[in-house]
């Protein structure tokens, strides 16, 4: 049998199979998939997050890449050259090694008459961020860090040096704080990839307008968290949270490489 494949030529990327609304169509225009939607007057909080088969949120070595793939990765691609922020709990920051956004050369379109990477913003009570993302980031795409009053002063004084620093009163930064200043930065295209505990609230708060899930082809058993988390006991949760019901619909639902990509939006 001949084939076309020589060594050292790299893999063909896997295909994206549109299996609803339309199934059929294996030529899925992903920025056109995911766009946001137009003439945004205020902040649109998108989700993107990985889960395993049973709904494990992190693999064994206690990240979400365990879970991901080469399609996951360029639909995270995607979402984040069509966003304006990428909004993140410290936590996942730091176990998934958050660093500035680098500038790609596929978003050029995508990013038009915008800087060339999205903004970072970081939710942390105690500022323990890692210093490239604060000391790194391009001046016109500064990491925004969200901080309580009661964060340490020093790191308080180091923090706004390099950064945009939003304190905000009380003991949490609750996700009312985080879009209102992301919405008097003009920062209306926005996405939140986790973690679990940072969209447990925006899911209670009734602030998520879309989630974009992968189900990656992997079973973990019942010892990882779900993508979403928290609760009583979480600092500045309240002491009973009531069970909330969201209704949403599926946007879509694409396959490749064995992983599922769902879009939710609420209705």
């Amino acid at each position: 049998m001949s084939s076309t494949h020589r060594p050292g030529d790299a893999p063909e990327p896997a295909r994206f199979r549109e299996l609803l609304p339309a199934p059929g169509s294996t030529d899925v225009d992903l920025p056109r998939a995911y766009a946001y939607p137009p003439a945004l007057d205020r902040p649109w909080i998108r989700a993107n997050m990985v889960a395993s088969a049973d709904g494990g949120a992190i693999g064994p070595s206690g990240r979400s890449r365990d879970l991901s793939s080469a399609p996951d990765r360029r639909v995270m691609g995607v979402l984040r050259g069509l966003c304006d922020v990428v909004l993140v709990g410290a936590a996942t920051a730091r176990k998934e090694g958050y660093r500035p956004v680098r500038p790609r050369e596929v978003w050029s379109d995508l990013r038009a008459d915008r800087p060339a990477t999205p903004r970072i913003a970081v939710v942390s009570r105690s500022l323990d961020i890692h210093e490239e993302l604060l000391t790194t980031a391009p001046e016109d795409a500064r990491t925004i860090v969200f901080t309580t009053g009661d964060a340490p002063a020093e790191r308080r004084r180091f923090v706004a040096g390099h950064a945009d620093l939003v304190v905000v009163d009380g003991v949490s930064v609750g996700p009312e704080h985080i879009v209102n200043a992301l919405a008097e930065r003009g920062l209306h295209r926005v996405l939140t990839e986790g973690g679990p505990h940072l969209l447990a609230e925006f899911v209670a708060a009734g602030l998520l307008d879309e989630l974009c899930l992968t189900v990656s082809p992997h079973l973990l058993g019942a010892g990882p968290p779900r993508i979403v988390t928290g609760g009583p006991g979480t600092p500045g949760a309240p002491e009973h949270t009531p069970a909330r019901s969201t209704p949403v619909r599926m946007a879509h639902l694409l396959e490749a490489g064995g992983n599922l990509f769902t879009r939710y939006l609420r209705e």
